[in-house]
């Protein structure tokens, strides 16, 4: 692939991109991104993913785009979750979580799928490890269809920190077009305007009401998506952590 390809794809000149190539008919991936938006700083490689660390130059954001594409087996799709989580621990910065998975996390995302697989577990467990946000699908259901086969394989996870620079981050299905898979659309129509929420603290954990407190708060919210409940939960975090941990600093002064 040659910068006039990717040139051509993208519609113009100023385009960054990196890629990993096909095996044979199967696989490669492509990464295209504005000059003017993002500044590529590191980029790692996998024969299933392809991450690019930088900064969007927007709001001077540190963070890295990490594009997927699941294997089928069982045991390759563990290889590919440790690889992922090992790229995430060296960026050291909020990860974007994209591409095909390959894999369900819920039985409703396959059509006729009657309990998740021992691999749909696993994949379920490796994102609550990471402490990822799956940005939901508001518009449709499935995203891969082939005959009578419908699935949702593909999304968008996000680390919690993204969630604080991005917090009305929206995900939307494109047109399918000749694929058998629909694309996905990320949008951010707000970016964090105040001072970053404050970060839990390890004391927090050992405290001996703080879990039965998040545990009562969490079954308060409802049915609230994921990345609704994280935001209503700051109010009564806080209000616990001033309750509980308000004089430390006079203590330690």
């Amino acid at each position: 692939m040659t910068r006039f390809d990717v040139a051509r794809l993208w519609g113009c000149s100023s385009v960054g991109w990196e890629y990993v190539a096909a095996d044979g008919a199967s696989g490669g991936l492509l990464l295209m991104w504005d000059d003017f938006m993002f500044k590529m700083n590191n980029c790692y490689k996998g024969e299933r993913w392809l991450c690019v660390e930088g900064v969007l130059l927007k709001n001077n954001f540190n963070c890295a785009f990490l594009v997927v594409y699941g294997p089928h087996d069982r045991g390759d799709k563990l290889v590919v979750w440790e690889e992922l989580s090992y790229v995430a621990g060296l960026c050291q910065s909020p990860c974007c979580f994209m591409g095909d998975f390959n894999e369900i996390v819920h039985v409703e995302e396959r059509k006729g799928a009657g309990s998740l697989t021992i691999a749909g577990e696993e994949f379920k467990d490796w994102i609550q490890d990471m402490q990822l946000v799956d940005i939901p699908l508001n518009d449709r259901k499935y995203t891969w269809f082939r005959g009578c086969s419908c699935s949702r394989i593909d999304r968008v996870m996000v680390s919690l920190e993204w969630v604080e620079e991005f917090p009305e981050t929206r995900l939307r299905g494109g047109p399918r077009g000749l694929s058998d898979h629909c694309p996905l659309i990320m949008e951010v129509t707000k970016i964090r305007d105040g001072p970053r929420p404050f970060r839990s603290l390890d004391s927090w954990f050992t405290h001996k009401g703080f879990l039965r407190m998040v545990k009562e708060e969490w079954r308060g919210l409802g049915e609230k998506n994921i990345i609704e409940k994280l935001k209503a939960l700051t109010a009564p975090l806080g209000r616990w952590h001033k309750d509980n941990f308000g004089g430390m600093d006079k203590k330690i002064q």
